[in-house]
């Protein structure tokens, strides 16, 4: 009731404006009014066995399940809440779609089957200079709607690549090829593991950690992610 009372009287003094429309109605610890939030472009791909994403890996990786909770395009709400995560060092953000994608995975009763969460490694450089991992911080949001562990030592990055914004498929799986590397194996050895990260275009980064994943002794993988790149 106090910490009520405290985000309401914040939110009088400092108002905070729905990142969607606007408004002023919300509460001091979400960056979207419920209007917006429902107004996000659904996938329903966790609803569906076989969709676009277990497309992607389709003998490419052996995956248990996969699936986005929205569709991403340029100029729209979902790229401003992720561009905000990404590159305006809000890590509050970050936890608050981790939390969107956990609501969408437990609808769908996927947490029945999932032992731990991974999330996509950054190179240290990178995350060094970020300051944090942002599908960490995704990680960190589900697992307050599920309660799944996060292993974070058990896959690194080990070398740096360059943005894949712009790049093919081809030129995407030639730049990670090697770029990864399963550290602990006894982490992961017997587990069902949700690999996580915030967006997929080509599936060539998830798969390439993915398959360093599969390289621990009787693992299973799925794979979710924030947002489907329609690009």
């Amino acid at each position: 009731m106090k910490t009520n009372w405290l985000q309401d009287f914040l939110q009088i003094i400092y108002p905070k404006f729905c990142a969607g429309c606007g408004s002023d109605a919300i509460s001091s610890s979400q960056p979207f009014c419920l209007l917006c939030e429902s107004k996000l472009p659904q996938t329903h791909f966790f609803k569906m066995k076989e969709n676009p994403i277990t497309n992607i890996f389709k003998g490419r990786l052996s995956i248990e399940n996969g699936g986005s909770a929205y569709y991403y395009t340029n100029d729209t709400a979902i790229q401003t809440l992720i561009y905000s995560m990404k590159y305006k060092e809000d890590r509050n953000m970050g936890i608050y779609l981790g939390k969107l994608l956990g609501k969408k995975l437990k609808e769908s009763d996927w947490f029945s089957q999932i032992d731990a969460l991974v999330p996509l490694p950054l190179h240290k450089d990178k995350e060094k200079k970020r300051g944090y991992n942002q599908a960490e911080l995704l990680c960190q949001g589900i697992s307050q709607i599920s309660k799944c562990e996060i292993i974070t030592d058990a896959v690194i990055r080990n070398k740096a690549t360059t943005s894949q914004t712009h790049k093919s498929r081809t030129e995407r799986i030639l730049a990670m090829e090697d770029k990864f590397e399963l550290k602990k194996t006894e982490r992961l050895a017997g587990k069902h593991i949700l690999l996580i990260d915030d967006l997929v275009t080509t599936g060539a980064t998830l798969e390439f950690c993915g398959l360093e994943i599969l390289k621990a002794a009787d693992t299973k993988l799925s794979v979710a992610t924030l947002g489907k790149s329609m690009h």
